[in-house]
């Protein structure tokens, strides 16, 4: 079984040597899945159309995770112009090889600004997911009771630069997805 990761900077690890993609490499491959990430820095939902033929179509993978959001919301893109993308990417997966789809939010922001920019592409997320039948991986709600659990902020889990997370930041994320993900094998995880 194949599991396929396609996002941005916080899906392919950016600044940290190892990252929630490479936690479910490791925990998964036990089960006997095998996880492909083919995310990339500062990538957003258009290179995600783009490189589709590339970057997942010619591995059709048996799950395929979709995480854009961050990036797309830091580089201006557009709400509806993510929306449409993810839209698009879920129906050439759906077309092409029809895998188990799971859309992926991320972490939350201390400033409030920030956290209303991203805030637009989860809702984004969780829209396209109700409405084309897919899961949604709500990781900013995990990191935020995490951080309350903890009696952490977020910052604690981010680099300097709060787009990206950091180890600890990347173990929380695992966590989250690995709950959402640790039945795909029929195996409980």
């Amino acid at each position: 079984m194949k599991l396929l990761i396609r996002g941005g900077s916080i899906a392919a690890g950016y600044g940290v040597t190892r990252n929630y993609a490479d936690i479910l490499k490791e925990t998964l491959f036990i089960k006997g899945i095998e996880v492909i990430n083919r995310s990339r820095f500062r990538e957003t939902s258009f290179d995600g159309i783009d490189t589709f033929n590339e970057d997942i179509n010619c591995f059709q993978p048996d799950v395929l995770l979709i995480q854009f959001g961050v990036d797309d919301a830091f580089q201006s893109v557009y709400r509806s112009e993510f929306q449409e993308n993810i839209v698009q990417m879920i129906r050439l997966a759906r077309i092409r090889f029809n895998p188990i789809i799971n859309l992926a939010t991320s972490h939350t922001f201390d400033n409030p600004h920030d956290m209303e920019a991203v805030d637009i592409f989860y809702r984004s997320l969780r829209i396209v997911a109700s409405d084309l039948g897919c899961a949604l991986i709500p990781v900013h709600r995990y990191w935020d009771h995490y951080r309350e659990e903890h009696n952490l902020c977020s910052n604690d889990m981010v680099q300097s630069d709060s787009r990206y997370p950091n180890e600890m930041g990347h173990k929380v994320m695992a966590e989250v997805m690995m709950t959402w993900l640790g039945n795909i094998s029929g195996q409980p995880s």
